[in-house]
């Protein structure tokens, strides 16, 4: 636990995940400070802990921070993360989620910080060798932001074996759904995830959804993912950062409910969550989707104590579409 006058550096906290992950900390008596430049964010979702507009980029804000609070762990989510557009704009996604996060490192190193949380990806492991997927499977990612998050990882095991900085990396699948309580979830400027756009189209709010690809080599032709509900997310962040003050070992988990859905199972859950159709049409495949991504979270499970505790993505889509309905009040 840390000291009355320690904080918790949250960066990208006024993000999608950041921001329940920031409310989690707050509840569990934990003092954070977010730092968000907006970019992606909303700063009306850092309704805990102290806000600072910056970038993480920005070596003299970050040491100013490190200067004025007692940082004793940092968790990062400051990343672009449209696997889509990081094949089309590449230097965007090596400069935010590479560069950027070697120069918060940096000053975190030299400022004596032993504890890092770093939100990482399932897209490290490329197209699968085998399903589920575990920790042990080969890495090779597809796409430029998969290849961004791995780069930090490997980042990470030089920088604890050179300064002892203690790390858990968290390999999300598609982390989906919004807070229970309906204080927070999904809000983009221009949405590119499959179940806030499914509903929007559901809602009249969008004309169709665009299915990339209905050839795969999966049981109705669309690619098959592992959804997780955020708020499981937001517990498995606080479970690793107390392993590691704990005592704990650096590591990687993953973080997935070990089901796959496709596409179109997703949009006929999306139909029987509300009751509406959804309008869809067949596109062209996505660079650098595979096929078929599923997680083997048992390691989670056994070593953090981790269990998700929604399971059905019926019940995901229905947290999502409360909030979807909130947002139009």
């Amino acid at each position: 636990m840390v000291k009355m006058d320690e904080y918790v550096l949250v960066t990208g906290g006024a993000g999608y995940i950041g921001s329940h992950v920031n409310k989690l900390l707050n509840l569990k008596g934990y003092k954070t400070i977010v730092v968000d430049n907006l970019v992606n964010g909303r700063e009306g979702f850092v309704k805990w802990g102290k806000f600072i507009l910056g970038d993480i980029g920005d070596e003299a804000l970050l040491g100013l921070i490190f200067k004025n609070y007692r940082v004793k762990a940092i968790m990062h989510f400051s990343a672009f993360a449209d696997v889509g557009e990081s094949v089309s704009e590449p230097i965007k996604y090596y400069i935010n989620n590479v560069n950027n996060t070697l120069i918060l490192l940096k000053k975190a190193i030299e400022s004596n910080v032993k504890y890092f949380i770093f939100s990482s990806t399932c897209a490290v492991y490329g197209n699968p060798l085998r399903i589920p997927i575990d920790e042990k499977h080969p890495t090779d990612p597809i796409n430029p932001y998969g290849r961004s998050k791995l780069i930090v990882e490997y980042a990470l095991k030089d920088f604890e074996l050179a300064y002892g900085l203690k790390y858990v990396s968290l390999r999300y699948f598609n982390a989906a759904g919004a807070d229970p309580e309906g204080e927070l979830g999904e809000w983009h400027e221009r949405e590119t995830r499959l179940i806030p756009i499914t509903l929007k189209v559901a809602l009249g709010k969008v004309e169709h959804l665009e299915i990339f690809g209905d050839d795969y080599n999966t049981p109705d032709g669309t690619c098959i993912r592992d959804y997780i509900h955020v708020s499981d997310l937001a517990k498995a962040h606080i479970l690793a950062l107390e392993y590691l003050f704990n005592g704990g070992n650096s590591d990687v988990f993953n973080l997935g409910i070990g089901r796959g859905f496709s596409v179109k199972e997703v949009i006929r859950a999306v139909e029987e969550v509300t009751g509406r159709k959804v309008r869809f049409v067949i596109g062209d495949r996505r660079p650098g989707d595979p096929p078929v991504l599923i997680a083997d979270a048992s390691k989670a499970r056994k070593v953090l104590g981790w269990a998700p505790e929604f399971t059905d993505i019926k019940d995901i889509i229905k947290t999502a579409y409360l909030w979807e309905l909130r947002k139009g009040i």
